[in-house]
């Protein structure tokens, strides 16, 4: 395997039992072996990412000081800019060569949530960019939702087993910029290695590659989807709920070639997270005597605020 595997929700949406069931042996299989597909027929049109890539390249274009402005304390990252260098990969002490933004959760007003979530960074020099980016928001959660439909019944649970965690869920929509490389990184890359914190994420197709995952051999291979793809892939909190069934794979973002140094790079994961109270204890459905349970019981929230801690956005 060289590519990662590509899947089409269409499969799933039909009115076939066996095109669905298809699309449920195909993802599942799939991300028991390198945790990773590209995903064909999602919800997000081509209008909708050309207009968020937009906003998001106005953004990264204004002035720093402007940019520092929307930077808030206290808030661990989870909402609005984080300036360059301020993410690492867990256990590695050098900064990721990458600014981003985070839109979060806006719940509905039925969603008797058990915390309240921070309220989104709006900013005022661009009038189309918080809606834009919101609009993403809800058609990646919407993919995400049929997503985990299909695991729930891979895994042998109720379809509709992960929507009331999901839907009001504590999820991110993260546009990055990786800046031109201006000099020798010293040890930095765009993005370390790393497994993602949350249940699964999608990512929309990036302005260049870089992308890499870790096959099971220990081999490094190009993640590169077609144009009109989703990137989706499982996070530690699925792989944990799973007991490991499902697997988070190791990832990372490679410094380009050195010709192309003096080009940027747009990126935009949408984490998608529970709500914070959904507890990650290894479902029974995947425990048994060849595999014994790997995890100790934790709460979506407190999981997530140990490996914030651990990736440098939350200072201990």
């Amino acid at each position: 395997m060289n590519n990662i595997p590509s899947v089409d929700l269409a499969d799933f949406l039909s009115e076939d039992p066996n095109r669905k069931q298809k699309f449920v042996n195909e993802i599942g299989s799939a991300y028991e072996d390198i945790g990773f597909v590209s995903l064909k027929n999602h919800f997000l049109s081509d209008d909708l990412v050309d207009e968020l890539y937009k906003e998001v390249k106005n953004f990264f274009a204004l002035p720093l000081e402007v940019k520092e402005k929307y930077e808030i304390a206290g808030l661990g990252g989870q909402r609005g800019y984080i300036s360059f260098g301020k993410e690492h990969a867990k256990g590695k002490k050098e900064g990721d060569l990458k600014e981003f933004w985070h839109f979060g959760q806006e719940p509905s007003a039925d969603a008797k949530l058990e915390e309240e979530y921070p309220k989104n960074v709006h900013v005022k020099e661009l009038l189309d960019f918080n809606h834009t980016g919101m609009e993403a928001y809800r058609m990646l959660e919407k993919t995400g939702i049929y997503v985990l439909r299909a695991l729930a019944l891979y895994i042998g649970l109720d379809e509709f087993y992960f929507d009331h965690w999901a839907n009001n869920g504590n999820s991110i929509l993260r546009p990055i910029h990786y800046p031109p490389i201006t000099e020798e990184p010293k040890g930095a890359v765009r993005a370390g290695a790393h497994g993602d914190i949350n249940l699964i994420t999608l990512l929309m197709g990036a302005s260049a590659g870089g992308l890499q995952v870790l096959r099971k051999d220990g081999e490094w291979i190009d993640a590169i989807p077609k144009d009109d793809e989703l990137v989706i892939n499982v996070g530690d909190m699925l792989e944990r709920l799973t007991n490991n069934k499902l697997r988070s794979t190791i990832h990372r973002v490679i410094n380009p070639p050195r010709e192309e140094w003096g080009s940027p790079r747009y990126s935009i994961p949408f984490f998608m997270h529970p709500r914070c109270d959904m507890k990650l204890n290894c479902l029974p459905e995947c425990i048994d005597e060849a595999h014994p349970k790997a995890f100790g019981d934790i709460t979506a929230g407190e999981f997530l605020h140990q490996r914030l801690v651990e990736i440098g956005l939350i200072k201990k």
